[in-house]
């Protein structure tokens, strides 16, 4: 008995003598720990990134090369859709841990190798976008410029399935770089350019609801409300500063609506929300927040304030003229809370036009 009451003291012994190292307060850490771990975590994410893309891009490049064979077993042997079937089940069992091995995967796998028969634009660009994207691109692009240029704005700002499918449907391409500025005469040519692909004509702010009574004011506030959607609709870069900003100038108080930051062209924008449509004495009023501002809150460093004015309608010959003569950089774009999807054009050769109605038309009594 003495024998085993030892043994249960030298097992407590050792039990006791295991110790877990105790984390350190940080504030007894030096003061460059700080920098240090948080540089750490960065590299830390960075590189989890890096390898959550590489691993997608390895699975697209797989996709486009099975797809591929599919296509040339198709055309050179007559395949049809049973031994896709087929491919299939046989697929599935070998991996049944993999998933995207079902008949219609595969179809779309063919499809993708169908559509982008350049190996290099593949491996270069289309493989750094998730496949749910690339199966977007597909349904609804058939132009395979356009198709890759929302392939590259797909890279560079991010967009997610739905936010691709949004700006498609509200023709990205065609409302990027779209406004009527003065940039070109107003700053020096690259950051133009760069100012000018920044601002959109028209905005969608479809997120508001289709109030057609709307109130500046209310206005304002529904886009703050939803900023994080306004946000994303202003485009990458944009950082929002302030509301209603309270200017003081020669004893009267002044108001501009909205203050931003653009963290590419490094500059404030000022917008200014109007729910007619433009008047060409708002432009006074907007140059005037702009210097105001140029004057009070820009730092050295920084570029010149540009200043946007969105109205619900304007005459683009009205707004040009308007805007000659301003030194400040100032676009003028349009905005509406609804998508205005056009016909599509395997139907707009059906309808009659107003000519052949007339004419129709023209012959009875109503």
């Amino acid at each position: 008995m003495e024998i085993d009451k030892n043994k249960r003291k030298q097992r407590g012994k050792v039990k006791e003598q295991v110790v877990f190292p105790v984390a350190e307060n940080l504030d007894n850490m030096p003061e460059s720990y700080h920098a240090f771990i948080n540089d750490v975590k960065q590299r830390v994410a960075q590189q989890r990134l890096k390898t959550i893309l590489s691993a997608n891009a390895e699975m697209i490049l797989m996709y486009w090369d099975i797809g591929k064979s599919i296509l040339e077993k198709q055309e050179n042997e007559g395949w049809g859709a049973k031994v896709i079937d087929r491919l299939s089940t046989d697929l599935k069992k070998e991996f049944p841990a993999m998933k995207g091995f079902s008949p219609r995967n595969l179809k779309y796998m063919r499809k993708f190798a169908e559509t982008w028969t350049d190996y290099e634009i593949v491996q270069r660009c289309v493989a750094q976008i998730p496949w749910r994207s690339n199966i977007t691109l597909m349904q609804k692009i058939k132009d395979p410029e356009l198709r890759l240029w929302y392939a590259q704005k797909t890279i560079k700002h991010g967009f997610g399935k739905d936010m691709l499918v949004f700006q498609i449907d509200t023709k990205l391409h065609q409302r990027e770089g779209n406004a009527v500025t003065n940039f070109k005469h107003a700053l020096p040519p690259a950051t133009s350019d760069m100012a000018q692909q920044v601002i959109k004509d028209p905005y969608i702010f479809d997120f508001i609801g289709n109030d057609a009574h709307l109130r500046e004011l209310e206005l304002e506030k529904q886009l703050l409300t939803h900023i994080q959607k306004f946000l994303l609709e202003l485009g990458q870069g944009f950082a929002f500063v302030g509301r209603q900003v309270h200017l003081e100038l020669g004893g009267s108080d002044f108001y501009l609506d909205l203050l931003f930051y653009h963290l590419k062209l490094r500059c404030y924008v000022v917008v200014e929300l109007k729910t007619g449509k433009f008047d060409p004495g708002y432009i006074g009023k907007l140059n005037m927040y702009i210097n105001v501002v140029n004057d009070v809150m820009r730092h050295p460093d920084d570029k010149k304030t540009i200043g946007l004015l969105l109205v619900k309608s304007k005459n683009k010959t009205v707004v040009e003229y308007s805007l000659s003569g301003f030194k400040n950089p100032i676009g003028v774009s349009n905005w509406q809370n609804e998508i205005i999807r056009t016909l599509p054009e395997e139907f707009k050769s059906s309808l009659p036009t107003i000519e052949q109605i007339e004419k129709e038309l023209g012959g009875r009594e109503l």
